[in-house]
């Protein structure tokens, strides 16, 4: 990780609590090395393990939310002229709108393990206009495991928190199997509930 980002961090986790959450919101340094700096900070009794857990889930929420109201008001011409700034490619999109189209609204929820897809998945859920609570809820619940695995890594590693982008994979494989088994088998329950009708 660069200086800049760096300095970044360490600004916005000044703030404790609020800095986490913004840091998730900004979206400009990965979120495994927020909550992994939040983790590191408990360590230093800055802050509670369960304080950082909490913002971490807010803040990864309140960024969902910003792209999804994106997808909803401003749609696909919004984010081909401005999604470079966003850290959102077009070919993002275009995975993630397959996904949306071919297995439904579940996959908001198990998307958010895959890194391709993690965060442009919330643009064709906006688009598609679905229900902005339920979409919450599927957001909330994957940034639980998300953001407890996370902190509880940056307290093992403790100084070395800035290592986490290395070691990472490694733990994330396990979310990558867990959302590709939870798209198989929501497609598999979609399917036969869908030729009913």
């Amino acid at each position: 990780m660069g200086a800049f980002l760096t300095d970044l961090l360490e600004l916005l986790t000044s703030f404790g609590y609020i800095g986490i959450a913004l840091g998730l919101m900004v979206e400009i340094i990965p979120s495994e090395i927020v909550l992994a700096y939040g983790g590191y900070m408990v360590t230093k009794g800055i802050i509670t393990f369960w304080g950082a857990v909490i913002a971490g889930i807010i803040g990864g929420t309140i960024a969902q939310w910003f792209l999804y109201w994106i997808g909803a008001c401003g749609g696909r011409p919004f984010l081909q002229k401005y999604g470079k700034y966003l850290f959102i490619r077009e070919k993002h999109l275009d995975v993630s709108e397959k996904w949306f189209k071919e297995y439904g609204t579940g996959i908001v929820f198990t998307a958010r393990f895959v890194p391709v897809v993690r965060h442009a998945i919330s643009i064709p859920a906006g688009i598609a206009k679905m229900s902005f609570w339920k979409f919450t809820f599927l957001t909330i619940l994957a940034m639980v495991p998300w953001s407890i695995l996370f902190v509880y890594l940056g307290i093992q590693l403790k100084e070395n928190w800035i290592n986490i982008e290395e070691i990472a994979t490694s733990y994330t494989i396990p979310f990558i199997v867990f959302a590709f088994v939870g798209v198989v088998l929501y497609f598999v329950f979609k399917k036969p509930a869908s030729s009913q009708k």
